[in-house]
């Protein structure tokens, strides 16, 4: 071994400091155990009670993870403490790695992304062998199985995982986000200058049609309204039929008492909750993630920011995070979008399920308990689980008793009715849970897309997977405020444009890899969709003939099917009234029935989004145009204040099956 190679080696006891440096000779390849068991040595050392040995020694046995896990997430021992008594165990030497960073060239045989998958870094090649850090020598042996045999053998030395995150970034992060920005294939992504062909496209249709009523106003006019009150009676079908579907469904499934899953089942979580510029969500964000009464130990909590984004930072700068939970810092790039911080963050998710959170969501307690049994029962069709959402500021005014209508009508009606139907769901936002191995294969979310849920229920569906709808509520805020409703009701319908554009770029696949229910059910939910918010107006104009004033379509159609045409638009309006109705029925909403009837005057904001939406695809295609967060927020923060200062505290599967309690060390940094 050379000089500069012992330099940074170094055992550290539990006094040492970053700086004390003792050079070791190298562990051999699998690492050699000691005698004595690791619990026992970080009781020699004074790191860890009794109490909370036996409590770690019991969820390792019960939840099958690994002690070091068990000890970390529930802050019984510093990581210092722990690598320490690991140095000791495993004979192996501990490497600094922010004062010798490893040779790049070395990542590259072995990917970045696969090392940190596997939470190592290669460090150098030393006597015709290659150096490993990893932060999980039990495992060394399998991780080795997994490596390239053209640089081993391998040798082990320890490094803390946030340090073997660190180094990986530092040599690698350029890498490491362009890789987020282009996961998803281009055949199936808006990127490659798709923006600028949907931006022609859009500008040509409109142009086209302008010319079209100069020309032949009546026939152009006939046209449109021809194509409107079809997306309408299509859209009312799907609507009704979903209806039915629920309804059914609810009838043949009786409830039943949920059976937890034994401690070993439950697979480790990672949720990601996508941070911009929110200041003043962290104390609330905290204690709603910690009412879950997931175990902490399985609990992987990864709060995603962007690297310029000063308010956040600050904020949770002063902000004294539980270890389950870290942060992740997305490195700046040509696009800002929540998918691209997404992809990027998922290359340090720990789980086997991965779940997305809003920042000012309040999930139920028990629902990743929930989750996991739903994985469990079901089979590997099924990669995506989405939770019902909803909100907890309906009486805040007019606008917040709408939108919870809607929400109400879409998330317990509409998405379960055809995910029952077998058709292809557009998932919401938040409350989503993907089977880690699925999501990946896919490519995980197309960074270039504003609406990326809704993008990834469709490539999901053409890949042959399936989504549920699980029922556990997510409550959250209803953007309640005129502008930023529309601003944010334009996003997801650019979003839908840009979706049903890059999957409509090959009609003929897309059939086959859809099937013709599948198909057609996507042509309803977006250019249906899309076609009703735009060409809105046209249907509404018809309102005025009743008030004796004189419409273009008096020309061209009888007295017959005008009463017809009226008799049409009283049925769709029956059927979101019913629905409505149906789905705000329960304890928490029913106080909403009255306003059901004003849904008529609360879409025309839809109109005016969508026409905002094509405006935004034309000019600028992937602007992420923020919701801001925590505004009327007073309701829900008195309820979760008046949650006790437990509720933060680790919840484990300990000898005593309850709460225990534990120290709260800073959250990890990444990038």
């Amino acid at each position: 071994m050379t000089a500069s190679a012992q330099l940074h080696l170094r055992p550290v006891p539990a006094s040492a400091a970053r700086g004390d440096v003792v050079a070791l000779p190298l562990a051999p390849p699998l690492g050699v155990p000691g005698r004595m068991p690791l619990g026992q040595i970080l009781l020699d050392m004074g790191a860890v009670s009794p109490t909370d040995l036996l409590q770690a020694i019991v969820m390792r046995d019960r939840q099958q993870v690994r002690l070091e896990d068990a000890l970390l997430s529930n802050g019984w021992v510093s990581e210092a403490d722990l690598m320490a008594a690991l140095a000791r165990r495993w004979q192996a030497p501990v490497l600094d790695l922010l004062a010798e960073r490893p040779d790049p060239r070395l990542i590259d045989a072995i990917g970045a992304e696969t090392c940190l998958g596997l939470s190592l870094v290669p460090w150098r090649r030393i006597g015709g062998q290659t150096v490993i850090a990893t932060a999980r020598p039990d495992r060394f042996a399998a991780l080795c199985a997994a490596l390239p045999a053209a640089i081993g053998p391998y040798a082990m030395v320890l490094a803390p995982e946030r340090d073997i995150h660190a180094s990986l970034l530092a040599q690698r992060q350029t890498a490491l986000i362009r890789r987020a920005e282009t996961r998803v294939a281009a055949h199936e992504s808006c990127r490659s200058g798709d923006g600028a062909r949907l931006s022609r496209r859009a500008i040509a249709l409109l142009a086209g049609t302008a010319v079209a009523l100069w020309a032949a106003p009546y026939a152009a006019f006939t046209l449109i309204f021809l194509w409107t009150l079809l997306t309408l009676v299509l859209g009312t079908a799907l609507k009704a039929a979903a209806f039915v579907a629920e309804l059914r469904g609810q009838a043949r499934t009786r409830p039943a008492i949920p059976t937890p899953l034994p401690p070993t089942q439950l697979p480790v979580i990672s949720i990601m909750v996508p941070l911009l510029k929110e200041r003043d969500i962290a104390d609330r964000l905290l204690r709603r993630l910690g009412r879950l009464n997931y175990p902490r130990e399985l609990l992987d909590v990864l709060l995603v920011l962007e690297e310029d984004d000063s308010t956040t930072r600050d904020m949770l700068a002063t902000t004294d995070l539980p270890h389950w939970m870290r942060v992740v810092r997305v490195p700046d790039g040509p696009i800002k979008t929540k998918p691209r911080a997404l992809n990027y963050a998922l290359n340090w998710c720990r789980g086997t399920v991965i779940g997305i959170y809003d920042a000012e969501d309040a999930p139920a307690p028990d629902q990743l308990q929930t989750v996991a049994r739903r994985f469990a029962e079901a089979g590997p069709e099924v990669a995506c689980l989405q939770g019902i959402l909803d909100y907890y500021n309906p009486r805040t005014n007019w606008l917040s008793r709408c939108f919870t209508i809607e929400y109400a009508a879409w998330f317990r009606s509409m998405l379960p009715g055809i995910a029952r139907m077998g058709l292809a769901v557009p998932l919401g936002g938040t409350t989503l849970f993907f089977r880690r191995a699925v999501l990946e294969a896919l490519g995980g979310w197309d960074a270039h897309n504003v609406t990326e849920d809704a993008d990834l229920g469709i490539r999901l569906a053409r890949h042959g997977y399936r989504t549920e709808l699980i029922p556990t509520v997510t409550e959250e805020e209803a953007n309640c405020r005129t502008l930023p409703w529309v601003r944010q009701r334009s996003r997801w319908l650019k979003g839908y444009a840009m979706t049903w554009g890059v999957h409509m770029r090959d009609p003929r696949r897309l059939w086959r890899e859809l099937g013709p229910r599948r198909f057609a059910g996507f042509q309803i939910l977006f250019l249906g969709a899309l076609s009703q918010y735009l060409l809105a107006p046209v249907l509404w104009s018809f309102w005025i003939i009743p008030l004796g004033l004189w419409h273009p379509m008096q020309e061209v159609m009888t007295a017959g099917q005008m009463n017809a045409l009226i008799l049409c638009f009283l049925g769709a309006e029956a059927v979101n009234i019913t629905v409505a109705l149906w789905a705000v029925r329960g304890r928490a909403h029913r106080h909403l029935m009255p306003w059901v009837p004003t849904l008529h005057i609360y879409f025309p904001l839809g109109a005016l989004a969508g026409w905002k939406a094509i405006y935004e695809v034309v000019t600028m295609p992937f602007y992420w145009d923020k919701t801001a967060h925590g505004v009327f927020d007073e309701i829900h923060e008195e309820l979760v204040a008046a949650a006790p200062v437990s509720a933060l505290v680790p919840a484990t599967l300990g000898p005593a099956g309850g709460q225990t309690g534990g120290r709260l060390p800073r959250a990890p940094l990444i990038g």
